[in-house]
């Protein structure tokens, strides 16, 4: 009965705050400091092992030269560097300089080097400084009436964060779907010698060979200070979603990756549902003002995001499958209503198709934008309403595996298909499209990228309901196929033996030498992620994905998780729910 008094409460909510104007608190700054020391945090108030990120002092440079003073101090000095936004959305903590960060760091916040983007109308260029948010960039370049045609679907990161981590929309059309393939020059600031000024502004040109490397560096290379994006003539889009069965989405994926320009596919495996977007580019002249406005990225009643949340944490603690369900079903349905959060010109969704101006059409989030003057709202997983908390894993396949890979979490379902309720009531499994890259750390293949989220425990030491299903899809994708992690994402065994997945990446570490022979913008974090280091095995390492477990310890033995083989992909190491440590 509470599942259904709870459905009632949490529509009437959606329904209410998508009818009225909701304004929210903007996200948190990700640096906090006192009067002795400062605090990095991601936007989601945790990383991967929950410790603070601490360093000894933040520098907020305004121009180029004062970017480039700050580095030439943190060399002079032999301080570990870093870069962050005005955003942090980076899951792993490659923003981090050092763990000893009182004593021998310096981060270098972008947060007000954002007052320069120049658009060339003649030769379709935009350049842009390293802070500029993305939307700042879209916008301009829509006011000069051209379009950039690519872009990661969550609007909140810096135009250098965004190329640096290998940030995508979906297109497998013209350059691709990844963002740092329009990357046609850059400007990276590098450490140099004492005769330099220990620091020196390096441009990259688009024929430049380093232009590989620095496309898509995680911020280990340098700090870049202005990136030049190419451009298109403006133009529209046209998008309609069709859910419907997914028994053939295994077979269906790679021709509608051909057929639409930036089409993607939802899949909710519980509910044998996929939902396939049909977009593509239309004439400027076609009607139509629509924005897409992405339902996950808009503000919340910070009502709605606490009461979603004590719901999970419930369902999780009395292992109630069929709540989670409930939950699924429920947004599905609402998705389904509101068009997911399209909106026909600008204002409500009236139906099929949506069509707008590529700068509305190919990015949002709106819960970014908003005044101070109300506090009853914000973006759902902000830390500090205690809303969502979750995990995000993302695997980027070979193409031509990943129908197999479809198969699989298939034949997984089919043994229970309400444990992947779970990942449904989030967003089920994403599927989008990128063009092989001659980036080093970019794909060297056509490939498709898969994201899911799912619940994340408040204490590092409590299990998830279905933890194990979560697990086996997770190293399915990694070990079994071979997929390649999203830089910005994931859980830290996802990392594990990445330098072997990509053909370039002793080209990538030759120019590191080259450009950062002391590493200075390296730490142990970003070693982790770079090199894919084996986390220690340590008690309950397995819940946080830290390790993949190889004893009951790395579960949690005391709540009856124990170490245990996959269901169809046996090789995998899960943590599952049992009544003793032999049962399956």
């Amino acid at each position: 009965m509470y599942y259904f008094r709870w459905l009632l409460g949490f529509l009437h909510l959606l329904v209410w705050g998508s009818i009225i104007l909701v304004h929210a608190i903007p996200p948190p700054d990700p640096v906090q400091c006192n009067r002795t020391i400062c605090t990095l945090s991601n936007s989601y108030g945790a990383w991967g092992d929950r410790k603070d990120c601490s360093v000894k002092s933040v520098v907020y440079p305004t121009t180029e030269e004062e970017l480039r003073s700050a580095v030439a101090h943190a060399n002079k000095n032999k301080l570990k560097v870093k870069v962050v936004s005005k955003f942090s959305h980076t899951i792993p903590k490659l923003a981090c300089p050092s763990s000893l960060g009182h004593h021998d760091s310096l981060l270098i916040s972008t947060a007000k080097y954002d007052s320069s983007i120049e658009i060339d109308s003649v030769n379709l260029e935009v350049t842009a400084d390293a802070g500029v948010a993305l939307r700042d960039v879209i916008d301009k370049v829509e006011e000069a009436g051209l379009s950039l045609a690519a872009a990661p679907y969550w609007e909140g990161v810096s135009v250098a964060g965004m190329i640096s981590t290998g940030a995508h929309g979906s297109s497998w059309w013209g350059k691709g779907g990844a963002v740092h393939d329009h990357v046609i020059g850059l400007s990276m600031i590098v450490p140099g010698n004492e005769s330099e000024g220990y620091a020196k502004v390096k441009q990259i040109g688009a024929q430049d060979q380093l232009l590989n490397a620095a496309k898509v560096s995680l911020g280990i290379l340098g700090v870049i200070s202005k990136v030049k994006l190419s451009l298109q003539r403006g133009f529209k889009r046209s998008i309609t979603y069709n859910f419907t069965n997914d028994s053939s989405i295994e077979n269906n994926f790679m021709e509608h990756g051909k057929k639409y320009e930036f089409g993607d596919i939802t899949w909710y495996p519980s509910k044998h549902t996929a939902g396939y977007r049909y977009d593509s580019r239309v004439p400027m002249e076609t009607p139509g003002d629509g924005i897409n406005d992405f339902l996950g990225f808009q503000s919340n009643e910070i009502l709605i995001s606490k009461s979603v949340r004590a719901s999970e944490k419930l369902f999780e603690s009395t292992k109630s499958v069929n709540g989670e369900c409930t939950l699924a079903d429920t947004t599905l349905w609402y998705k389904k209503q509101i068009g997911n959060g399209l909106k026909n010109n600008g204002q409500i969704f009236t139906g099929y198709p949506v069509v707008g101006r590529q700068g509305k059409m190919q990015t949002s989030g709106s819960c970014l934008y908003s005044p101070k003057t109300r506090i009853d709202a914000s973006c759902a997983w902000d830390p500090r309403i205690k809303g969502l908390f979750f995990y995000e894993s993302t695997a980027i396949f070979t193409a031509t595996k990943f129908g197999d890979f479809i198969k699989d979490v298939k034949k997984l379902r089919d043994l229970k298909p309400e444990n992947f309720c779970g990942i449904d009531h989030y967003n089920g499994f994403l599927i989008r499209y990128i063009k092989a890259s001659k980036a080093y750390l970019g794909q060297s293949e056509d490939s498709i990228v898969v994201d899911f989220n799912y619940y994340r425990a408040d204490e590092a030491s409590t299990p998830r309901l279905n933890q194990d299903v979560m697990e086996e899809v997770e190293q399915m994708a990694f070990f079994k196929y071979g997929a390649r992690p999203h830089w910005a994402k994931n859980r830290n065994l996802a990392f594990l033996k990445v330098q072997s997945k990509y053909l370039n990446f002793n080209k990538f570490i030759a120019v590191k030498k080259q450009l950062d022979p002391e590493n200075m913008l390296s730490s142990e974090w970003s070693d982790e992620i770079l090199f894919g280091k084996e986390g220690v095995g340590s008690d309950g390492c397995a819940l946080e994905g830290l390790c993949i477990c190889s004893e009951d310890r790395h579960c949690s033995p005391s709540q009856r998780y124990f170490c245990k083989p996959g269901l169809v992909y046996s090789e995998a190491r899960v943590c599952r729910h049992s009544p003793s440590s032999s049962n399956l």
